[in-house]
């Protein structure tokens, strides 16, 4: 590792021994010279080169489209920057609590910490204060920059004495307000330039946590070369996106997902991202018509939504719109190529691996697949021996390529690297030409009565039935069978919760795939529970599986035939 601009080395005396990293892979598109900052390169760069008159960033300001060009974005990120280093003393490596939705305040501040060479924390909006104790006593955050109109969470978190008290964070700044504690009022004055930080590639400039699907938040370091080659690898190759591209989309900032689609993939090639709070799916077909978007990104409950409001709006400058986050539906698939003539981008990624590295787009696409190996990682299905497994066999995936796990002092870091391979803890198969076909997470393969039953697949077959417009499917504990199949549903207005539309759906199922994996028990509830990011909790469905029929629905017992 080259030496270390940082003189708080908290983050790198706590990244994993070496001998439990995985394998890095470079390649020309991710050879970068040893000292370099991240932020420097997405923003100043395009300044220096004669491009500061661009759209960086585009949003609505009380109903009217505002645009901030490269030179603006920049200007705003030295002055912020400036804020950190001297008003709040922040040294190189000191951690940044970043708190807020996708706006300018959002995405300077961040742009800025990188810029200083401090740590970047950012967290989900939607987090409570006991959720942000976890991330702030494990990161030993000293400082924050939070939208007002956030601050009650935490809030909390600096009131000594109190539950959820953290001593480490010593000071904050609330942004998109005013007066005494402000970011604006500390901004005033402020010079518009700042030289960055003499950061290594090496050095930890993130730390992402993860999106708590399993309850229990793990933080993933990422170095400044990491942010880089996400974007120079799935944009750059799968979505050929170019200067003129207009991104938007749902995915937080917070969330490595959002990081690269709505913030990082357009900054590095000089195009522009929209930024906006509170999308529904309406509303964001809305933007992508006002604004012209070409990229969009979403999770597949929005594009199922989207699919039955599209033909209302004119949308035909959308060139790609990429899926992530959790399974894709075929279902979901059809229905948004039927209403926009779009192939959808599917793709699979991870807060660990930073972001997508298998995907195919556009004629590439092969039903049923996600996609190919993005050019600059390496992948192959293993068994439990970590064993390569040949092509149409069913086993674990392992990725290489420049980005990996390096998890936050968590012995967990075992269970992600095993022999130089990121294990993400999916269930794949891979064909003769390359193509990867998503089955299940490993934990949500179903073993009933001996047979092998991926969730999603039941899921996928539930979806195509019109009755249905969301599920969730796990194992359930049984008594003769080990476990068997149970589906939570939530019906579309108007259809009946009753035994017909239950055995209507089993038949469906059966028709569909084979018998032996329809639902035996199904069960009608009013919404599924998901992160704030979209993701199925499928830990939680199983928690209700494991608590008996009912729990999902008010005590109401909704069981299919045994």
């Amino acid at each position: 590792m080259a030496t270390t601009a940082h003189l708080d080395t908290f983050a790198r005396d706590r990244l994993p021994p070496q001998d439990q990293w995985p394998v890095f892979r470079f390649n020309a598109d991710t050879d970068y010279p040893e000292r370099i900052n991240a932020a420097a390169e997405l923003v100043d760069r395009h300044v220096r080169e004669g491009r500061g008159e661009r759209i960086a960033i585009r949003h609505r300001r009380d109903g009217r489209i505002e645009t901030v060009t490269y030179a603006q974005l920049a200007a705003l990120v030295n002055r912020i920057a400036h804020v950190l280093v001297e008003d709040m003393r922040l040294v190189p490596g000191n951690r940044v609590l970043l708190r807020g939705p996708n706006n300018l305040m959002m995405a300077a501040s961040w742009l800025a910490t990188l810029k200083a060479g401090l740590v970047a924390v950012p967290t989900m909006p939607l987090l409570r204060a006991r959720e942000l104790k976890q991330i702030i006593d494990k990161a030993q955050v000293s400082a924050a920059l939070c939208d007002a109109r956030l601050r009650e969470e935490l809030d909390a978190n600096q009131q000594a004495g109190g539950e959820y008290h953290c001593p480490s964070l010593a000071q904050t700044l609330y942004f998109n307000g005013e007066g005494k504690g402000s970011l604006e009022a500390a901004l005033a004055g402020k010079p518009e330039t700042f030289d960055a930080c003499d950061t290594a590639r090496d050095d930890v400039c993130l730390i992402a946590f993860t999106s708590g699907t399993t309850g229990q938040p793990k933080g993933t370091m990422h170095f400044h070369r990491d942010v880089l080659a996400m974007c120079d690898l799935f944009p750059r190759h799968v979505l050929r996106s170019v200067p003129d591209d207009i991104f938007c989309g749902t995915p937080p900032i917070a969330f490595t997902f959002g990081l690269g689609g709505m913030l990082c993939f357009p900054l590095r090639i000089g195009a522009s991202t929209v930024l906006a709070e509170k999308l529904t799916p309406e509303a964001l077909l809305e933007l992508i018509h006002d604004f012209r978007a070409t990229i969009v990104f979403t999770a597949p409950t929005f594009y199922r939504q989207m699919a039955a409001l599209a033909p209302r709006f004119d949308i035909s400058s959308l060139r790609h719109s990429v899926s992530a986050g959790e399974a894709l539906p075929d279902a979901t698939r059809q229905s948004w190529k039927a209403a926009t003539g779009i192939e959808m981008t599917d793709g699979i990624g991870g807060t660990e691996m930073m972001h997508i590295f298998i995907s195919s787009a556009g004629a590439e696409v092969r039903p049923g697949a996600i996609g190919k190996v993005v050019p600059g990682y390496v992948a192959q299905i293993v068994d439990d021996e970590m064993r390569p497994l040949p092509p149409g066999q069913v086993g674990k995936l392992a990725v290489q390529g420049p980005t990996g796990c390096r998890y936050l002092d968590d012995p967990r870091q075992a269970n992600y690297v095993k022999a130089g391979w990121n294990l993400p803890g999916d269930t794949f198969t891979v064909d003769a030409d390359g193509y990867y076909f998503y089955q299940a997470r490993s934990d949500d393969m179903i073993i009933s009565a001996g047979y092998n039953i991926a969730g999603p697949e039941v899921e996928s077959a539930l979806m195509q039935h019109e009755a249905v417009a969301e599920c969730g499917v796990v194992g359930a504990p049984d008594d003769g069978r080990g476990q068997v199949v149970m589906a939570y549903v939530v019906l579309r207005e108007g259809v009946a919760a009753d035994d017909a539309t239950r055995t209507a759906l089993q038949d469906h199922v059966k028709r569909q795939i084979a018998p032996y994996k329809y639902p035996r028990r199904i069960e009608f509830v009013p919404a599924l529970p998901r992160t704030e990011t979209g993701k199925l909790q499928r830990f939680r469905l199983r928690q209700m599986a494991e608590q008996g029929p009912g729990a999902g629905n008010g005590g109401k017992t909704q069981q299919g035939q045994p």
